[in-house]
């Protein structure tokens, strides 16, 4: 469930995994090989002993060059304690899998951007014997895609402009040409992208915008799991889907689907009920909780 600016942060990367590669390249100005494939990993690296350390998105990236794991942390302001988490999550990962990984910190607040940029150094003085150098995606080397063709040529690119410059004064000028890329895209992914910048936008007037701009677009956000209703078409179409949708929520939050689930779900007809179902979808834990209450 993406209820804010932090979730929205890295939960994008794991909407497009290859945005994070374009963002190396494009953004950050760091050579990074081409991608085969990726793979989202178990973000839990909390060991035997009961210390809990979640990073935010884990995934797996492999390449010609060799695999490598793309750590992804979203900040919202200094903290010094992460500093030291940082330390211990790269190298409890490489020792894990055996597997090259990359730090990247995502941020909304250029000092924070700053402070997050600085070198981790411990050992020695002069003679460190671990040295952790995060790569940082702020509003300082985001792109501010104030353009329609700019917009649609990388969707999720402009999606991160918006999130990333969402707490500065530069948003209100990407959203406009960005709503208008959306329309390009499929709707499942539009709604879910118009989620996230939705809940970066530090503005009441830029928020405000932005959802009059969804509404025209048919898109009617009625819960942070961003949910579709096309207002044109037949009843039997608004019902099937609703249907589909109740069931991508789940997907989209990792929920295993059995299926006498999902045949339930799309014989409904009754839209209130298929509405009930939706809500539900949010915040079930399993996908048998859609039936009770």
């Amino acid at each position: 469930m993406v209820g804010s600016s932090h979730e929205a942060l890295h939960r994008v990367f794991q909407k497009d995994p290859a945005l994070l590669t374009r963002a190396f390249q494009n953004v950050l100005r760091v050579p990074f090989p081409e991608p085969r494939d990726f793979a989202v990993l178990n973000a839990d690296l909390t060991e035997i002993e009961p210390v809990e350390r979640r990073v935010d998105t884990l995934m797996r990236v492999e390449t010609d060059e060799g695999a490598y794991l793309l750590v992804v942390e979203a900040q919202g302001k200094k903290d010094e304690d992460k500093r030291g988490s940082w330390a211990y999550y790269l190298s409890y990962l490489y020792a894990k899998y055996r597997c090259e990984p990359v730090l990247v910190v995502i941020t909304q607040d250029s000092a924070t951007a700053r402070w997050a940029a600085q070198p981790i150094r411990r050992g020695l003085p002069g003679w460190h014997s671990l040295t952790v150098r995060p790569l940082v995606i702020g509003p300082e080397n985001v792109p501010v895609i104030a353009s329609e063709r700019e917009a649609e040529r990388d969707v999720p690119l402009a999606v991160l402009s918006a999130m990333t410059h969402g707490r500065g004064g530069k948003a209100a000028a990407i959203l406009e040409p960005l709503a208008t890329a959306l329309r390009t895209i499929d709707g499942e992914s539009a709604a879910v992208f118009g989620q996230f910048v939705e809940s970066c936008l530090a503005d009441a007037q830029a928020r405000e915008i932005w959802r009059d701009l969804m509404t025209e677009m048919h898109y009617f956000f009625r819960h942070p799991v961003a949910e579709k209703v096309r207002e044109e078409g037949r009843e039997e179409g608004r019902v099937e889907d609703r249907a589909e949708m109740t069931l991508r929520i789940l997907q989209w939050r990792d929920i295993p689907v059995s299926d006498g689930v999902r045949d339930r779900v799309r014989e409904c007809s009754d839209l209130d009920q298929l509405e009930a179902w939706a809500r539900r979808a949010m915040t079930a834990e399993r996908a048998e909780d859609l039936f009770s209450g």
